[in-house]
């Protein structure tokens, strides 16, 4: 759930505000007033703000709206359901300026006013207002492809037009994975949750455009962007000011210690699995109990990713490699061998797990998903017990083998 949480959130989760009946512009206001400006709120420390965040700030004499595509209606009947399933509804919501830092003070704040004519400023200016009205602001968000990011990018080509150009990319090669892994850097668990549940579809190379989902990397695409009109050339960004002044690396939490990381549960659960097993191999007896745990766990995260594969509509859930090695049927490998008329059953099971995760990590450099390398204690250890059920499977109690007379 924070996974899911941390994804579908690279704007800012807020309950919607109150606003005033109708803040738009009276028409007797200058038209020639209008300004436009790209919002970036730098990474905070909780799940749903790793990412960052982007509005839109639009400014015509008294009237100083900031539009905020990231903004959730957690009251609505069925949230916590619909966002399991993917149907994360959100909106765009204007919010007046005394309210536009609530929640970010700690957070830097970088604003790019465009070098936009009136003409495209207005137009901004109306598709956005148009865009907050009530029957119009709700849209399924999408983290990767439809955000908070990707809108204000959206706006910003429709009012540039086909004269906008972006930068060249410095790397060429980045995937969905790769940007996703830089802003959890400190976050141990959330990048193992991420390799977890994301299939192979964020594995591609991306273009440029693609890599905007991220708002400090749109950020960083428009202060690099030009404009061509006619024979002019001119920069997108007009202006940058920094309302909120504090660290590039945004407000992050330290490093996850290596000692509570995903890699050091996991080699602790490898541990764990080869004193067992070394221990039933001695006795010539299986340790069902452990088994149970083990196979618990693995069906209940495989249980979780079935939903998400076959269930849910989030991007990049489907297809997932992960779930040859976590799957549902785990769990009747925690349940089988407990009972005499179905250890024959479990057998066969074990036996196609064994050889079915040891093929997995063999081949895994060969095929397209990248994993996570704790994953990989994870897989031995139920290759490990799986192949110790098939070797002692015949045994039904503890304690030596009866000798055969």
């Amino acid at each position: 759930m924070t996974v899911l949480c941390a994804l579908c959130a690279t704007g800012t989760l807020e309950a919607v505000p109150q606003l005033p009946a109708n803040p738009a512009p009276s028409q007797e206001q200058q038209e020639d007033s209008v300004s436009v400006s790209l919002v970036t709120f730098y990474p905070g420390s909780e799940p749903h703000n790793i990412f960052g965040h982007s509005e839109i700030r639009v400014k015509q004499g008294p009237v100083d709206l900031y539009f905020n595509y990231g903004v959730f209606d957690f009251k609505s009947p069925g949230f916590l359901w619909r966002f399991m399933l993917g149907e994360t509804d959100y909106m765009c919501q204007p919010v007046p300026r005394a309210y536009a830092t609530i929640g970010m003070e700690n957070r830097r704040m970088v604003e790019q006013e465009l070098n936009l004519p009136q003409d495209r400023a207005i137009m901004v200016r109306d598709f956005l207002w148009n865009n907050a009205q009530p029957e119009n602001r709700t849209y399924r968000y999408k983290f990767l492809s439809d955000n908070c990011s990707t809108r204000p990018r959206d706006i910003i080509e429709m009012a540039a037009g086909d004269g906008l150009r972006y930068p060249a990319m410095e790397d060429s090669a980045v995937t969905y994975r790769d940007i996703l892994a830089h802003y959890c850097r400190n976050y141990a668990w959330e990048r193992f949750g991420i390799n977890l549940v994301l299939g192979w579809d964020v594995d591609t190379t991306l273009d440029q455009r693609a890599t905007m989902f991220i708002p400090m990397l749109l950020m960083d695409a428009v202060a690099g962007a030009t404009v061509k009109t006619d024979s002019t050339v001119l920069p997108l960004v007009k202006t940058t000011t920094v309302p909120i002044d504090k660290s590039t690396d945004g407000n992050v939490r330290p490093p996850t210690p290596w000692y509570i990381s995903p890699m050091a549960v996991a080699l602790l659960v490898l541990t764990l699995t080869l004193l067992v097993t070394g221990r039933d191999w001695h006795r010539r007896s299986l340790s069902r109990w452990y088994d149970t745990l083990l196979f618990i766990a693995g069906g209940l995260a495989g249980c979780i990713l079935f939903f998400l594969i076959c269930f849910s509509t989030h991007e990049a859930t489907s297809p997932n490699i992960n779930i040859v090695w976590l799957n549902p049927l785990l769990l009747l490998l925690a349940v089988l061998p407990w009972f005499k008329k179905t250890r024959g059953a479990a057998r066969l099971l074990h036996a196609l797990n064994a050889v079915i995760v040891a093929l997995l990590m063999l081949a895994w450099p060969w095929q397209p998903q990248v994993g996570d390398w704790a994953f990989f204690p994870l897989m031995a250890a139920l290759v490990m017990r799986s192949g110790i059920n098939v070797l002692l499977g015949a045994q039904t109690t503890r304690g030596p083998t009866p000798v055969q007379g």
